[in-house]
């Protein structure tokens, strides 16, 4: 008797054996527990540089010039720019090569005495130092930036000379100042400031009346050259330019200052 085929399937799928049972996958590994914090990193206290380049604890006329733009050259002294005199005078910045214009005026009497100054303790580079008569920086204004004749380098002199020792600004007209000749150095102030000056040499012979400026100088003295000698023996501060002026250049000036264009050669001396 034939059976109905839905019964045949039915029969048929009870008789078959089930499907082999299939066992889920295992589950993924648990991630690697984080690596431990590093320990804390202990509080470092600020560089002495870092402190030294805040202003802050400086007088406050001072701290005024360092917003001064002076002008930075290269090694042959080529104009290549500007920056402030805080940044140009920064050891970390001196130490990558920034370099900038200067000059020094040594002014002598009818006498052929010398001029000196005692920097101000107040001067954020070389504070007490005695120097020169006047050693500074023309500006990137357009009066001070005249290449032509030292004429730019002139007229900062002038400027500076009534800034720092009162000495009036018809004193002396540009051309007066007999240049000679230029100096690159390099010498640190401390461990924060410094120098690094292509440093440009003026001489003059005059009488002056000078009214030193108590926030820049805070001595001056009229020396002979024989006077100078026994004075750089004294246990006392000299700035390194002026030192490397003397040894090298100030005593055969000295003796020839009414032939002083003989010793004109506007290079740069690469001390």
């Amino acid at each position: 008797t034939l059976m109905p085929f839905f019964l045949q399937v039915g029969i048929l799928s009870c008789l078959s054996p089930p499907p082999p049972h299939t066992a889920p996958p295992p589950p993924p590994p648990p991630p690697p527990p984080p690596p431990p914090p590093p320990p804390p990193t202990p509080s470092l206290p600020p560089r002495r540089s870092e402190l030294m380049a805040d202003l802050s604890e400086y007088d406050e006329e001072q701290v005024k010039l360092m917003a001064e733009r002076v002008i930075l050259v290269d090694r042959e002294d080529v104009n290549i720019g500007h920056e402030s005199k805080k940044n140009s005078h920064l050891m970390e910045n001196i130490n990558k090569g920034m370099l900038h214009r200067a000059f020094s005026v040594f002014i002598f009497n009818s006498k052929g005495e010398l001029l000196l100054q005692q920097r101000s303790d107040e001067k954020i580079t070389f504070p007490g130092y005695w120097t020169n008569t006047c050693c500074s920086h023309p500006l990137s204004r357009p009066e001070e930036l005249i290449e032509e004749g030292q004429m730019g380098v002139r007229n900062a002199a002038i400027r500076k000379l009534e800034h720092e020792l009162g000495i009036a600004t018809t004193t002396f007209k540009p051309e007066e100042f007999n240049f000679l000749t230029k100096l690159h150095y390099l010498s640190p102030s401390d461990g924060t400031w410094g120098e690094h000056e292509v440093d440009y040499i003026l001489i003059v012979q005059k009488d002056v009346d000078i009214a030193p400026v108590a926030n820049e100088v805070q001595d001056t003295k009229w020396l002979s050259k024989e006077a100078l000698g026994e004075f750089l023996k004294e246990d006392l501060k000299f700035t390194p330019w002026f030192k490397l002026i003397v040894e090298n250049f100030i005593y055969k000036w000295w003796d020839q200052l009414d032939n002083l264009e003989q010793f004109q050669d506007g290079i740069v001396h690469h001390l």
